[in-house]
């Protein structure tokens, strides 16, 4: 776990965050490409030295996901140079978009319990 600053939240932490909400804007506003389309960005990793950034992502349309990679990964150079206009950091870090599959996950360990559930509350007492 990460050392805290007096605030609670490193720099690293508000880099990471404002990275997060410039990228949404830009592949909403700014992105022509149509394989993206609606996807949202969850979190960013960056690494201590700010190289790179791990950008976690996640959409509805999980079946057109391999396009949605393919889009991203190409659009990854345009958004590093429009991040580079927004944010004014010593190094831009290269962006690599991974799927976060957490919400999925999620989703399913919620259908699980509530089939527990109703399972239980189907069988007869003693």
């Amino acid at each position: 776990m990460k050392k805290q600053g007096p605030r609670g939240f490193q720099r690293s932490d508000r880099v990471a965050e404002q990275v997060r909400r410039d990228l949404a804007d830009l592949i909403r506003t700014e992105l022509k490409d149509p394989r993206v389309g609606m996807i949202s960005l969850t979190s960013v990793e960056l690494t201590p030295d700010y190289a790179h950034a791990k950008v976690f992502f996640t959409t509805l349309n999980a079946e057109h996901l391999p396009e949605i990679e393919q889009g991203l990964k190409r659009a990854a150079g345009f958004l590093r140079r429009e991040l580079g206009r927004r944010i004014h950091i010593h190094t831009l870090p290269e962006l690599h978009f991974v799927y976060d599959s957490s919400l999925e996950y999620g989703a399913s360990m919620t259908a699980l319990i509530q089939q527990a559930n109703a399972i239980s509350d189907q069988t007869p007492e003693d």
